[in-house]
């Protein structure tokens, strides 16, 4: 048999074609390589972009961009492994769209349906501070839809509030007016002030007053304490195991109701350059407007230990200075005007005892807040980044008086402090809303919690101190000691 003529050509062309056919085929393989890490890549692309919106010397900035890249990466672990159900981005999430959540002016972007992991079917959503201590949870709250709201609106059945001291208190109608004006993402709920709808009620509130109803309570009935003023001006509820939630200004309340919330637009840039001089034409130091010359906390006799170190005018009737009342918005304008600080201090030192005082009259001026009242821990967590001076970050009045004196010469250093504006605003933080969204969430409902004794969570040891809260913790420290 007559063996086929060799060929080098033929035998090169075949090499030639297979080697042509190895290295497209580990083409395919190194591009599907490469295509699964382009989701954890985009780590790497927004770290670098956070970057470049960063400051060399921006402390801030950098621990902003660190805790936003750890934020991007549980949510690529959160797609990789398909653990959750689909959902709106929570609000100010790394990533998110530009448009802004509802409660922000303008803002057009609400939430569907709560998300919920797929083999325990409870939401994720942290509504309680149980679930979450270290925030207020308002936001969250805001953006809380049930699981299954489609087929509760469908059902057509609303949650009654009675409202048990009256309606007067509240300053709302009857039905379901509130839900549906502030456009609430769940609006199932109705409001009513009438005692004989006790029975079928889901949630009795009581406003600064408690009176036991004398029923027996169905059961999932919640009973929940609105309390607006600090311990010191509050009822004493000597009743156990009345209620489930409390609603106040404190950030562990179930349902928080601050004076005032402030909300970043992007939480990862919080100081911006300001294209005016907020010192400029201020030839006076320090001015506060007072009417209470007996607060427990010392804040006069503070104010006048301050004063023997730096100019300090106090009007009011505990102070040398008139303006009256009724003429408030032009007293105020005396503060943007002629006035470089405010002294913003609360009658009561409190855990985030934090009212208008610091959030009308000085964060809405242009002007740097002093502040009293709430521990330094409180104020951090309330109030935009560097914003105030709070008088226990100084170890007396003198201290604090040579500070203000540095700031009144420096102007690049006192305008530093007015940085945070144009960063976020203060929201509405539609409590109605809150009350009526959390009102459907079964899987608390299924559980209720208890206060055990809401007067000791209230006013118990460490939420309220006559001193500095600077002494407070130097006399806890003693104490451990011993």
């Amino acid at each position: 048999m007559r063996l086929p003529k060799f060929s080098i050509k033929r035998c090169f062309l075949l090499t030639l074609g297979f080697a042509v056919l190895v290295i497209f085929g580990f083409s395919l393989r190194e591009n599907d390589f490469w295509k699964t890490k382009d989701i954890p890549n985009t780590i790497e692309h927004e770290f670098a972009k956070v970057e470049t919106e960063i400051k060399p010397n921006d402390k801030s900035g950098l621990s902003q961009m660190l805790h936003s890249t750890t934020q991007q990466s549980s949510q690529i672990v959160n797609m990789i492994t398909e653990e959750y159900h689909d959902e709106t981005p929570a609000p100010n999430d790394f990533g998110t769209t530009l448009q802004k959540p509802w409660y922000f002016s303008g803002g057009k972007r609400y939430p569907f349906e709560a998300k919920v992991k797929r083999k325990t079917h409870k939401r994720l959503a942290k509504l309680y501070p149980f679930e979450d201590q270290w925030t207020d949870r308002i936001t969250n709250q805001l953006m809380f839809v049930p699981p299954n709201y489609d087929k509760i609106k469908m059902s057509g059945h609303l949650k009654t509030i009675l409202l048990y001291n009256g309606l007067g208190p509240w300053n709302v109608k009857q039905g379901r007016d509130v839900f549906l004006t502030s456009k609430c993402p769940v609006n199932t709920c109705r409001i009513t002030a009438n005692r004989d709808e006790i029975n079928k009620a889901d949630l009795v509130l009581y406003k600064d007053h408690f009176i036991p109803t004398g029923v027996a309570r169905p059961a999932k009935q919640i009973f929940m304490l609105y309390f607006l003023e600090c311990p010191y001006h509050t009822q004493h509820i000597k009743f156990p195991d009345a209620f489930n939630w409390t609603s106040t200004y404190r950030k562990d309340s179930d349902i928080v109701a601050p004076y005032e919330k402030w909300e970043y637009y992007d939480p990862r840039v919080k100081q911006m350059e300001q294209d005016r001089n907020y010192a400029l034409n201020k030839t006076r130091k320090v001015a506060w407007f007072v009417s209470n010359c007996g607060a427990r906390n010392g804040r006069l006799q503070f104010a006048h230990e301050l004063q023997k170190h730096i100019q300090v005018d106090i009007y009011g009737s505990c102070g040398q200075f008139k303006c009256s009342r009724s003429t408030a918005n032009k007293c105020f304008d005396i503060l943007d005007r002629d006035y470089k600080f405010y002294l913003a201090f609360e009658n009561s030192n409190c855990r985030d005892y934090i009212t208008e005082k610091f959030f009308v009259n000085a964060l809405n001026r242009n002007i740097l807040p002093i502040v009293m009242g709430a521990r330094p821990e409180d104020y951090e967590m309330a109030a935009p980044y560097r914003s105030y001076l709070h008088v226990d970050e100084f170890a007396s009045a003198k201290e604090l008086a040579d500070y203000l004196h540095i700031l009144d010469q420096n102007d690049e250093l006192y305008n530093s402090y007015f940085k945070w504006k144009g960063t976020g605003e203060f929201i509405n933080t539609f409590w109605w809303c809150r009350v009526c969204a959390m009102l459907h969430d079964e899987e608390s409902l299924n559980r209720p919690k208890w206060y055990n004794d809401v007067n000791d969570w209230w006013r118990g040891v460490g939420v309220c101190t006559n001193g500095s809260w600077r002494n407070y913790q130097a006399r806890k420290d003693v104490m451990s000691d011993d």
